[in-house]
């Protein structure tokens, strides 16, 4: 248990961790904006990109064994990443999102072979750590490269270290748990058919596209809403710490019945809530509006991963789906900060971009209504 929600917590610090100094790394290393932000980019699309591997690495290694190899390759990229030159602090990010992509897919199988009777409480474990994992990173980087006077380089090879301590709680495991096969089940191409695998990848995909474009934008509307830019961080943040308490507790409730309809359709409404609150009034009670936005999404998140646990009947097919849905999910995602900015631009304001995000939340709720209803995919009834 503690390997596990350790290696959960380790799914997102490489990612979270860069923000924060990402002006100073820019100053050291002599990139533009663009080569700035090309940093985050290339970690997102190797999220989307490198996820379908993780079914090959499971049959031929187990669920066990290529989740100790993606701490491990994490903790390599971080540090590499620290080295000097933009080469390798692109070629360091791209191998540990590598691996947090192959560990995102893994997860949820890994959910179903060890509780396939506590599949929602463990599910709320996971979902919990990766979001405190990404908040934790995002709030501790700075204070700890003025603690420590490493600076971004030393702060970088840090996040190694409790990639390193959940490899080493998760080693006994791995030695001890099913080896893959050659000869196991390969339940791709009839995931891929099921109809239930495209209403769970829509889900996926819409509820991270709204949280995407959130997290890239939504400090921008509260200062031109007139908040100070330190208010507007606070305000992300809380949204953001919000979603920690949410996407512990909703899998544990909607885990325990057959249809998941209800909280999916609930999660999309409290986002279009919150979604409304910066449309119409964003300086009237912002802290509202972000805690309702952040039970939103924090349960979206939860369900989505959840669904993506339950529906399959035994871990390689939860594998195929996960890995179908997160790395398509990941895509449609990626292109949610780009659209929202281009609309802001062409628009002059955040009303069009708002109303475009209304629609992706209804969307959403469409695509959750059909994903949550009861389903069994198994290797036979695919």
């Amino acid at each position: 248990m503690a390997g596990f929600a350790l290696a959960a917590l380790n799914l997102r610090p490489a990612i979270a961790g860069i923000s924060p100094l990402l002006d100073e790394i820019m100053d050291d290393v002599g990139l533009s904006p663009a080569g700035g932000g090309a940093i985050t980019t290339v970690m997102v699309v190797c999220l989307g990109v490198f996820g379908p591997l993780t079914p090959l690495l499971a049959r031929r290694f187990g669920l066990d064994r290529t989740l100790l190899a993606g701490l491990v390759v994490i903790a390599a990229g971080v540090m590499l990443r620290g080295l000097d030159g933009a080469p390798v602090l692109y070629l360091g990010s791209a191998l540990a999102a590598t691996a947090i992509a192959v560990m995102n897919v893994s997860m949820p199988g890994i959910v179903k072979q060890h509780f396939p009777s506590r599949v929602n409480l463990l599910t709320g474990v996971y979902v919990s750590c990766v979001v405190a994992g990404a908040t934790i990173a995002s709030a501790v980087v700075i204070p700890l490269e003025r603690a420590t006077g490493f600076g971004w380089r030393g702060v970088s090879a840090l996040l190694a270290v409790p990639a390193l301590l959940a490899a080493l709680l998760w080693l006994p495991q791995a030695l001890g748990g099913q080896a893959g096969t050659q000869n196991g089940p390969r339940p791709f191409g009839a995931v891929l058919r099921s109809r239930t695998t495209w209403y769970v990848t829509a889900l996926m995909g819409l509820q991270s596209l709204t949280f995407y474009v959130m997290l890239a934008w939504l400090p921008t509307i509260f200062v031109e809403a007139g908040l100070p830019a330190d208010q507007a961080g606070y305000l992300l943040s809380l949204t953001n710490l919000v979603q920690v308490g949410t996407s512990l507790a909703i899998p544990v409730l909607a885990g325990r019945r057959a249809s998941q309809v209800p909280y999916v359709v609930g999660a999309g409404l409290l986002t279009v809530l919150g979604y409304l609150g910066m449309l119409l009034a964003p300086a009237a009670a912002p802290w509202l509006w972000m805690i309702v936005l952040g039970i939103g999404q924090g349960a979206s998140f939860a369900l989505a991963l959840l669904i993506i646990a339950l529906r399959p009947a035994d871990p390689a097919s939860v594998t195929a789906l996960s890995a179908v849905a997160q790395s398509v999910g990941y895509a449609i995602a990626a292109l949610g900060p780009v659209l929202f900015g281009f609309l802001r631009q062409v628009s002059g304001g955040w009303t069009v971009p708002l109303l475009a995000g209304l629609g992706a939340v209804g969307a959403q709720i469409v695509a959750g209504w059909f994903a949550g209803r009861p389903a069994t995919l198994g290797k036979a009834n695919l």
